[in-house]
């Protein structure tokens, strides 16, 4: 009788031992997903923050990590920049096409007061692009940075920006004022829902005084990548 409480003990304490073994089986898998879903959540958060930029809400927080990625570079070894102002989203698509198409870096120009959607509405007189597009002293739009590190590595620089009435939008006119293009290529680019290129390029060179100003690109608002990566690769870099 001993015997069989003995063994009916033993049986009960190897289900016991079983059954913690299985537990621990399950908390493990459980933690995997969870750092899975811990990545995702991050990547959503990120995405959303780019969101927020285009749209004009975003903060100079977004901004300043925007900047600092191409600022904190040591150089690209293409020696090619993409600097590029975007108001909804579509001039960054282009951008980010360029530079994959040709490895470069990216800057982008933020204003500290970044535009609103209401901002944006040029069908509004009283919007602020209205009001600066016929207020020519009032475009001076100040920018969260226009410096970038290692400037003078760049020989072939980029410049993307939506068209506005005709020319290039005028945030970034105070990057083109504040630095020197002396050595560079620079090459423009543009999105619009309809307008071209026109002398949106041209005018910008006038204004830089200096660097070898090439003709420019203008594409879509809603940017085939394709089409412009054939552009790049036609350039020859």
């Amino acid at each position: 009788m001993k015997a069989k409480k003995v063994i009916s003990m033993f049986l009960v304490g190897a289900a016991a031992l079983g059954l913690l073994a299985g537990c621990g089986s399950e908390n493990g898998g459980s933690g995997a997903v969870v750092q899975q879903s811990t990545s995702e959540t991050v990547t959503d958060s990120a995405g959303s923050r780019g969101t927020e930029a285009d749209s004009g809400t975003g903060t100079a927080d977004s901004s300043t990590e925007n900047s600092s990625s191409a600022g904190t570079s040591s150089g690209d070894a293409s020696g090619i920049l993409v600097v590029y102002y975007s108001a909804t989203g579509n001039t960054e698509k282009a951008a980010n096409a360029i530079a994959d198409a040709v490895g470069a870096d990216l800057f982008e120009l933020e204003p500290v007061e970044p535009y609103t959607e209401e901002d944006l509405n040029y069908g509004d007189e009283n919007s602020r692009v209205s009001v600066e597009h016929e207020n020519e002293d009032q475009r001076d739009v100040e920018l969260v940075t226009t410096t970038v590190e290692n400037w003078d590595s760049y020989d072939t620089v980029f410049i993307g920006y939506p068209i506005w009435w005709g020319i290039a939008a005028w945030p970034v006119d105070t990057f083109v004022e504040n630095n020197d293009f002396t050595g560079k290529r620079v090459i423009p680019f543009a999105t619009s829902a309809s307008s071209g290129l026109g002398e949106s390029g041209q005018l910008l060179a006038e204004m830089a005084g200096t660097g070898d100003w090439q003709e420019g690109m203008r594409f879509s608002s809603s940017v085939d990548e394709t089409e412009v990566q054939e552009w790049v690769n036609g350039l020859g870099l």
